[in-house]
């Protein structure tokens, strides 16, 4: 992998309940230079995109801890989608999965997928579950034809390469919460990592551009096609967002 790649795999975030519109410009400026792609705030997406048309802009939808009623998520990720948002990151409830309600959990991400032509990341919080229900998380999150599972929103804590390989049985998995270098991020892509969400995404990349000599960065790479748009709800065209509605939200 080289630095090119590396930086087209990390999804550089800032998604702190105190981030003003500063700290966003200045994330996905940092993105636009370094090659990155970028994870705002829902009600910053617009504005990233009107700045850094060519970023690939990801945001969160039930964030932080996926608790939203369904309607309020499918409704938060269409609006996340007209507003100009590339890709969506989508917080599994938890509680429900815990409570053993697999059958809403799956039917909840199943309508957020099928209503923007996006691609979804799943966010299982597995800091929060054991094995067995993280394999459960995943597996909902397959049958619900997610794109991605993610491993952490980083409020309950970070990745950790074990969940890393366990989550990759299923889906391509993106690693979150505390990856702060290169040596944390190479970790995660040797496990099985295909994205990293962090904050310190600038670091990371300029920590590759000093490794030792010898190191060699891998990690896994699934198919592109899990990250190209799909159908798209009706009267609207991949890619293209539709008219925001007039309330604000």
């Amino acid at each position: 992998m080289d630095r090119a790649e590396l930086a087209s795999r990390i999804d550089h975030t800032v998604l702190g309940p105190e981030t003003t519109p500063g700290d966003v410009a200045a994330a996905v400026d940092a993105a636009a230079e370094y090659g990155m792609n970028a994870c705002v705030p829902p009600c910053y997406v617009a504005e990233a995109v009107a700045r850094v048309p060519d970023v690939t802009l990801v945001t969160v939808v039930g964030f932080p801890h996926g608790q939203h009623a369904p309607h309020a998520k499918r409704t938060e990720a269409v609006r996340a989608w007209e507003d100009g948002a590339d890709e969506l990151d989508v917080v599994l409830n938890v509680g429900r999965l815990r409570a053993g309600a697999d059958d809403a959990v799956r039917t909840e991400l199943a309508e957020v997928v099928a209503a923007v032509p996006v691609p979804v990341k799943v966010i299982v919080e597995a800091p929060l579950l054991g094995a067995a229900e993280t394999r459960r998380a995943c597996r909902v999150a397959k049958e619900a034809d997610a794109d991605f599972v993610k491993t952490a929103t980083g409020f309950a804590g970070g990745a950790t390469v074990d969940d890393v390989a366990l989550m990759a049985e299923f889906l391509p998995v993106k690693a979150s919460g505390g990856i702060g270098s290169y040596a944390a991020a190479k970790a995660m892509f040797d496990a099985g990592a295909e994205r990293i969400g962090a904050s310190s995404g600038v670091a990371i990349v300029e920590g590759f551009e000093t490794r030792p000599s010898d190191d060699r960065l891998t990690g896994a790479r699934s198919s592109d096609d899990r990250l190209v748009p799909r159908c798209c709800p009706e009267g609207r065209s991949a890619g293209e967002p539709g008219d925001a509605p007039d309330e604000n939200g």
